[in-house]
């Protein structure tokens, strides 16, 4: 694996700082992808802020592997502005009560990010300063963007407004 020099200095100082937390290196169409284990997530976020400038949060994202192991990932898409160079920082977790620790101690940018996938995942973040729903009503069950919800939605599980026009108006 080709890193340019900034990447293998950030993979190298990952490597030395947290040997038993990075569990997986790989580079895909020239990104940088670092799985590591989700306990010290703020400790490792901590450390590419403050020693490689990864100031700028671009995304938090989550995605629903469907497997029984470590079922859920939660993604961070962070650029160092001073390398000019992106890092995406992949935490697997379990299916049953996937939780890890909120990016907001380190990054104010992860608020919304985070409630995003909290409400499209159900992923819960430890330590969230307002963890609420951010696209579906609070009372809603279920978490659109995971891989059993159905496509169609669930019926009668929200209201929708009519879709034939109305005549008097």
């Amino acid at each position: 694996m080709e890193l340019s020099e900034p990447l293998q200095k950030v993979v190298d100082g990952l490597k030395d700082s947290f040997e038993s937390a990075v569990l997986d290196i790989n580079q895909y169409r020239g990104d940088t992808i670092v799985r590591v284990d989700p306990e010290p997530i703020i400790d490792i976020g901590t450390y590419l802020k403050e020693e490689h400038r990864f100031i700028y949060l671009v995304d938090v994202f989550g995605t629903d592997r469907f497997t029984p192991d470590d079922r859920f990932e939660v993604i961070y898409n962070m650029i160092s502005l001073r390398d000019q160079v992106r890092l995406f920082i992949k935490a697997r977790l379990p299916e049953e009560n996937p939780v890890i620790d909120s990016a907001t101690k380190v990054w104010k940018a992860a608020n919304w990010y985070e409630r995003e996938v909290y409400d499209m995942f159900g992923i819960k973040f430890r330590g969230h300063p307002d963890l609420r729903r951010i696209f579906m009503p609070e009372d809603f069950e279920y978490h659109p963007l995971r891989k059993e919800f159905p496509l169609l939605g669930v019926p009668g599980s929200i209201q929708l407004p009519s879709s034939t026009p109305d005549p008097e108006e």
